[in-house]
């Protein structure tokens, strides 16, 4: 099975929601991964509360947590969360930059709006590989 990466700087939010969603909507056809060139002491709590009331995931009770870009396996695909805080650095061209804003800061609508467009992309990203 094709073994993806989820990567942005911290590992903390946008990265992390690819993660779950991508095991929650596409583990029949793709690992997901996520990562990060820095890492935080626990993932953003509000994505934590939101995954929690929409989807009734809880991301650090499945073992996520933020991690560093050697920490995870060897990957097939790369797909960076989008650069407007800090591009990545990982050794190697991304696959795909998904250009996502970071919602850090900002209200549940505008992490509502970015959690919605992941989803739609995994979606995609799904159908494509199938």
């Amino acid at each position: 099975m094709i073994k993806i990466a989820f990567i942005c700087v911290h590992n903390s939010c946008r990265s992390q929601i690819a993660e779950a969603l991508g095991k929650y909507l596409a583990s029949d056809v793709f690992e997901s991964y996520s990562a990060g060139t820095e890492v935080k002491p626990q993932i953003n709590q509000e994505v934590v509360r939101l995954m929690k009331e929409i989807y009734g995931i809880d991301m650090e009770e499945k073992g996520q947590y933020s991690k560093l870009i050697t920490e995870i396996p060897v990957v097939d695909m790369v797909i960076s969360m989008g650069c407007n805080v800090e591009c990545p650095f990982i050794g190697r061209e991304f696959d795909d930059n998904w250009g996502l804003e970071d919602p850090t800061g900002k209200s549940d609508e505008k992490f509502k709006i970015i959690i919605k467009e992941i989803e739609k992309r995994i979606l995609e990203l799904k159908e494509k590989l199938l």
